[in-house]
């Protein structure tokens, strides 16, 4: 009976650190810090990049105002203008850089220009969901929303919290994030397997 007793207790040891391996293997491939729970506007802090269509308005000059998009080698084309470097800057930037070279050419006395992007960096889902792959970012995109677009979560999927890798001053940063956190362009989601 004792030997009995003995293997019964090795037998419940055993299970009992097997579950605190999982609990603590999941937990651990989760990052401790969370993501922004309030993001930024897209056209605030948006590095503009090759592909991008923006809208340019130049105030009462229709003829130079329209959509654009920033050619492969970071240019856009601005009538009376010509070529404007346009990559690594915000929306509010290249305004200031188009106000400046409409000055300078002396086409217009003191112009005003305002410039929103019209189309951002994807966003990537990733991990157990049916579908993962690249979607178009819209204003307003939240961990849920994205899941969705990938076809929703897997059999195998540990729903609710997500990791969200971020570019964050040129470095990617991964932060726990759950089905409210909102999205900036360029994010990753990637939903973890649950293990038990």
């Amino acid at each position: 009976m004792k030997v009995r007793r003995s293997g019964q207790n090795w037998y419940g040891l055993f299970c009992a650190l097997f579950t605190m391996t999982l609990l603590v293997t999941g937990c651990a491939s989760l990052p401790t810090e969370m993501a922004p729970s309030v993001a930024a506007g897209p056209n605030d802090g948006y590095l503009l990049e090759p592909g991008n269509r923006i809208r340019v308005i130049v105030f009462n000059e229709n003829n130079l105002s329209g959509d654009f998009t920033i050619d492969p080698v970071g240019n856009i084309f601005l009538p009376l203008v010509g070529n404007i470097p346009s990559t690594g800057v915000t929306a509010r930037t290249l305004a200031q850089r188009m106000e400046e070279a409409l000055s300078k050419a002396s086409y217009l006395k003191d112009p005003k220009v305002s410039v929103e992007v019209q189309t951002f960096r994807p966003f990537f889902v990733m991990g157990e969901v049916r579908q993962p792959g690249e979607f178009p970012y819209t204003t307003g995109v939240t961990v849920l929303s994205a899941i969705a677009k990938a076809g929703g979560y897997d059999y195998r999927a540990r729903k609710g919290d997500v990791v969200v890798i971020r570019t964050v001053n040129g470095e990617q940063t991964e932060y726990r994030g759950n089905e409210r956190t909102p999205l900036v362009p360029g994010d990753v989601v990637k939903v973890v397997e649950r293990y038990f």
